[in-house]
């Protein structure tokens, strides 16, 4: 069989429509072997193999046959490539042949930037992703039957993982809400309902999920085993939202309701058996210690994103703190953290530091905590989530000096270092932020201008997706906090940092009144432009009685009194002096009298004194009488005398001797006998 053979077969297989991809990898396999090495039309046969084996997911076949059939085969089968890659995982590889294809520079064909989308998405560049998205419904000259509604299903996935990923700056605002055609497909409106999770909005996301489970029962495009795949992530995102409302007893019975031994997503089984374990509130720890390190882990395409797969190492991690596995979890934390050239500010990073602090502590708190992972932060001096752990327990013994100081020391070190990924770790809006409130508690307002200048400075310079995520919100926070300031240096700050807010944002509102705010009386050449787009003032002032106000006065508050003591306070009110304006004054109260008082007669001096000090105290029995004998008041005086000693040694009082009785009375009789 020769070429005139592969040409029919190629003619044959152009004019045919085969539905079975292994028959059509059969025909394809018999051309290849019967023109192996001869004839251009070699290509078009093994382009055909190729495409039935992708049909059939054999996608390192794909990549074997594509291998062995040289660079030619390789360029003509660019697309079936970058797919086989992107099914099987490797995604760097999948970006190098999208690189090679064009679609960095535009030149590439649709099916391509499909391809590149997806991988983006997988690879959790997702930003990316959007951007290829909109993109692509820009162009739709070229959109194939039910390209559109395909582009709008994965865009609206993709701006809900950015605002999954914190990136909520990156979706358009109009992107934001779900509108009509949303609520017509579930799988739009199950995205939809992941954006108001995102968000916290759960009371929407509750009936976008009703809505959307409701449209993928009633589909007839499906069959019912894929309505059941489909159901599931569903299924799991209700039962998380119904555990975030606090209606438990729904999200056991949506749990329970999944049949999870017959599901094909992995990652969705994944999710769906981790929030088991906390839905079933295990009260043996070590048992939900031993089943969470029996969930299996996925491989390629089925692995969780970063911010899942963050999420059950660190219920793993707390799970073994409570089975005393302090050790193993100290180790392993250290271990991930190790591997950072910077110091890592993500959450999923600072999670562990935290892990590895309550580790090293071993669950215990205050000054006790304190005494184990002091020594621990000296040696791992770039662990951000060790070093907030120790300012948080500072701060909760009320000692916010020592946590001052390591913040301020830790910022230096950063300052130090010359990269630029120190420097963006160094004006984070995180630590930003809680270093604005440590200083906040003393009082210095200085220091917390100078560190939102010094910020604002540095996130002025930086471009791309870093200055609009971090540096947005701490730039117009530095600028609202520096116009507080009279100085003409902050003020000049906070016009420059609004500024470079409204390129970023021309539409932002706030930044356009603060640049005004800020500029007004300096350079008024450049707040003139936006004058008119902010309110009137008669607008502002509208339905506001002037002349009301002006009646009513200035609302003071009461001058404060700390010194003054309360009998002061007391009798301040009682004369009516310092009483509020428009309180009636209180009446003093007239003192009462006895009754049996006599205004003629003289009072007794002895009034004040106890009755038993007092000179007419009279006790009864033998014993009260013995010690008003013995007391000064009222008894008898004794008598001293003076008498000298022999031999000139000096002299010493006595008490002198009472006078005797006749007869010796003084002397007791002896009691005898009768």
């Amino acid at each position: 069989m020769g070429d005139t053979a592969v040409v029919a077969l190629n003619s044959l297989l152009r004019g045919a429509s085969i539905d079975d991809h292994a028959e059509a990898l059969d025909l394809a396999s018999a051309a290849v072997l019967a023109a192996k090495g001869r004839g251009p039309h070699l290509v078009a046969a093994q382009h055909t193999r190729v495409v039935a084996l992708l049909n059939l997911d054999r996608f390192d076949d794909a990549l074997r046959v594509i291998s062995e059939g040289g660079d030619t085969l390789a360029a003509t089968c660019a697309f079936e490539k970058a797919y086989a890659l992107y099914k099987t995982g490797d995604l760097d590889a999948a970006e190098a042949v999208l690189q090679d294809a064009g679609v960095s520079t535009g030149r590439a064909q649709r099916g391509l930037k499909h391809i590149a989308a997806q991988v983006a998405y997988r690879a959790e560049k997702f930003d990316q992703a959007a951007t290829i998205y909109r993109e692509l419904g820009a162009g739709q000259g070229g959109a194939g039957h039910g390209e559109e509604n395909d582009l709008r299903i994965n865009l609206s996935a993709t701006n809900a993982q950015l605002e999954w990923q914190g990136k909520s700056w990156a979706v358009p605002e109009q992107e934001k809400q779900p509108g009509r055609e949303d609520l017509e497909a579930f799988e739009t409106a199950y995205n939809a309902a992941c954006g108001c999770i995102s968000r916290g909005d759960f009371a929407k996301a509750v009936a976008l999920l009703k809505r959307s489970r409701d449209l993928c029962e009633a589909t007839d495009e499906l069959t019912e085993e894929e309505k059941k795949a489909e159901l599931v992530p569903i299924v799991v995102q209700q039962a998380y939202v119904f555990t975030k409302l606090g209606k438990l007893a729904e999200a056991v019975a949506l749990q329970n309701s999944l049949n999870l031994d017959e599901t094909p997503d992995s990652s969705a089984t994944v999710v769906a058996r981790t929030n088991a374990l906390v839905l079933q509130a295990e009260s043996n720890p070590y048992m939900a210690q031993r089943l969470s390190e029996s969930l299996p882990e996925g491989k390629g395409n089925d692995r969780l994103f970063e911010y899942q797969s963050s999420v059950l190492r660190r219920n793993r991690y707390v799970l073994s703190l409570q089975v005393q596995k302090f050790p193993g979890v100290g180790k392993s934390t250290f271990k991930i953290l190790s591997k950072e050239a910077v110091p890592a500010i993500s959450s999923s990073k600072c999670d562990l530091g935290i892990l590895g602090a309550a580790a090293a502590s071993q669950l215990q708190t205050g000054q006790e905590a304190l005494r184990h992972v002091l020594p621990l932060l000296e040696t791992r001096p770039d662990d951000v989530g060790l070093l907030l752990t120790v300012i948080q327990l500072y701060i909760q013994l009320q000692n916010p000096g020592p946590a001052i100081n390591l913040l301020e020391t830790f910022l230096k070190r950063l300052e130090a270092a010359t990269t630029p990924d120190h420097a963006d770790v160094r004006f984070a809006p995180g630590l930003i932020a809680l270093a604005v409130s440590l200083y906040r508690t003393q009082g210095r307002h200085s220091a917390i201008r100078n560190e939102l200048a010094k910020a604002a400075a540095h996130w002025q310079k930086k471009t791309g997706s870093a200055a609009n995520g971090a540096g947005t919100s701490l730039l117009r926070e530095a600028g609202i906090e520096l116009l507080r300031s009279s100085h003409p240096a902050d003020l000049a700050s906070a016009g420059e940092a609004f500024a470079h807010l409204l390129d970023a944002q021309p539409g932002d509102r706030i930044a356009k009144a603060g640049l005004v705010a800020s500029l007004a009386t300096s350079d008024f050449s450049k707040v003139q432009p936006y004058l008119d787009a902010l309110p009137p003032v008669e607008d502002l002032t509208r339905g506001v009685d002037a002349a009301a106000l002006l009646e009513a006065g200035v609302a003071t508050a009461p001058a404060a009194t700390h010194a003054q003591g309360k009998k002061r306070a007391r009798e301040e009110d009682e004369t009516g002096k310092g009483k509020q304006q428009g309180q009636p004054a209180r009446k003093r109260r007239k003192r009462k009298l006895p009754k049996s008082y006599d205004p003629s007669k003289q009072p007794d001096p002895e009034r004040w004194l106890p009755l038993r000090d007092r000179s007419s105290y009279r006790p009864k029995g033998k014993k009260g009488k013995k010690r008003v004998a013995d007391s000064t008041q009222g008894g008898v005086v004794r008598e001293e005398e003076t008498l000298e000693l022999a031999g000139g040694a000096g002299s010493v009082r006595v008490e002198k001797a009472p006078a005797s009785g006749g007869g010796g009375g003084g002397k007791k009789k002896k009691k005898g006998k009768k």
